[in-house]
């Protein structure tokens, strides 16, 4: 190991993947919508309508959060294109 930079040297050791896993697993859910995280105002009233798009992830199931994420990817994309454009 190297003290000036602690993660090198560590290549050889090996990883046990599944204990990482079951850790993660094992976190306590009890089946309820955790609350989203509060994500700070960013001084642009459109960009901020956009993300309030990700507080449906909360209680959606999974299969749903890729059509979510892609629409609030799509309005931000837009927005800086707007931006870009200079059309704001």
């Amino acid at each position: 190991m190297n003290e000036e930079y602690p993660d090198q040297g560590i290549e050889g050791q090996s990883q046990d993947l599944d204990a990482e896993r079951s850790r993660a697993a094992a976190t306590p859910h009890s089946g309820e919508p955790r609350p989203a995280a509060e994500v700070p105002p960013t001084g642009d009233d459109r960009v901020d309508a956009a993300m309030a798009g990700l507080n449906r992830l909360a209680g959606a199931p999974a299969e749903e959060h890729v059509a979510v994420l892609e629409e609030v990817h799509g309005r931000l994309r837009d927005i800086l294109g707007e931006v870009n454009e200079g059309t704001t």
